[in-house]
């Protein structure tokens, strides 16, 4: 089974990507992992992705889509694998088609987690970091023990990330939606979108990830 996984900041695509990749015992694919390891085994994509890293310049589509097209021959991916992170734009996507389609596989569910834009601010603006020990919390659903100080090293006050602050989440929230309609569009009219409610539990969010891919 092929899975992508799409979702906003905050959405909690990490946590339910972990959750599916172990009952389906898939793995992941990241492009972030994808290229740090052809970056470090010297391939030739990796050469030209390092260099363009390196100059500090965004790797092309064409030079991300070769290394992904070269991880998925790996045994590992044979029955399966989950996509986090990539395709981003509607020519990786249709670059990722063309992989599958030669090798007689598709993309079997898109699953794209709705979570409200308030939901996401509170979430992602209530995170708070240790800036000794990097031990995380949050404002509301883990708050430390005493009011912004460290349970484990007892460091105060907790640091929040410039990017948390709630005007620049909503920002984000704007960018993503701009960035991500188009491809949601083109996963829709191949009739692979599973649309799911991303506000509860883990668990109940999981059940309903497992119902809408009948798994």
């Amino acid at each position: 089974m092929n899975i992508i996984f799409l979702g906003p900041p905050g959405a909690g695509k990490g946590t339910q990507a972990q959750r599916l990749i172990a009952r389906l015992g898939i793995p992941q694919l990241s492009t972030g992992d994808v290229l740090r390891k052809a970056v470090a085994a010297g391939t030739e994509l990796g050469k030209q992705a390092k260099a363009l890293m390196e100059a500090g310049k965004l790797v092309p589509d064409e030079v991300v889509n070769g290394i992904v097209d070269g991880a998925i021959d790996g045994p590992a991916f044979a029955n399966g694998f989950l996509l986090d992170g990539y395709p981003r734009t509607v020519p990786q996507a249709e670059a990722l088609d063309a992989m599958l389609k030669k090798r007689g596989k598709r993309i079997d569910h898109v699953i794209d987690l709705e979570v409200p834009t308030e939901v996401i601010v509170d979430r992602i603006s209530g995170r708070r970091t240790c800036p000794k020990c990097s031990a995380g919390y949050h404002v509301t659903s883990q708050p430390p023990k005493v009011a912004d100080t460290c349970d484990k090293c007892g460091t105060s006050p907790l640091s929040v990330r410039a990017d948390d602050a709630p005007d620049r989440v909503r920002q984000r929230m704007v960018e993503y939606s701009s960035k991500t309609a188009l491809l949601t569009g083109y996963y829709k009219a191949q009739g692979v979108v599973r649309t799911i409610d991303g506000v509860g539990s883990m668990e109940e969010i999981e059940q309903r990830i497992s119902k809408a891919i009948g798994r």
